[in-house]
């Protein structure tokens, strides 16, 4: 009779150690689910500024673009006006 109640005693404290694992494993997947969240807000808000920097880049090279062909037009036009009052400061 003692020997069935240690085994019983026993089966308990398996069973009390095993309903402490099991919520040991239910916070461990909360925590986990948590910063999953968290890394999928992270990868959200980076896809997004990734996003915005390509507009940024693409609004930058369409500006230097134009620059170039400003500057094509008007870097003869102010050398000819360089040479053109040259030659009416000294004739």
């Amino acid at each position: 009779m003692e020997r069935d109640q240690e085994i019983l005693d026993t089966l308990r404290e398996i069973k009390s150690n095993q309903e402490q694992q099991l919520e040991g494993l239910r916070e461990s997947l909360k925590i986990q689910r948590e910063q999953a969240e968290m890394a999928r807000t992270q990868y959200d808000r980076a896809e997004r500024l990734n996003d915005r920097a390509e507009k940024i880049q693409e609004t930058s090279a369409r500006m230097v673009g134009a620059a170039r062909k400003a500057f094509v037009i008007i870097l003869p036009l102010l050398v000819f006006l360089m040479i053109y009052l040259t030659w009416l400061i000294f004739r």
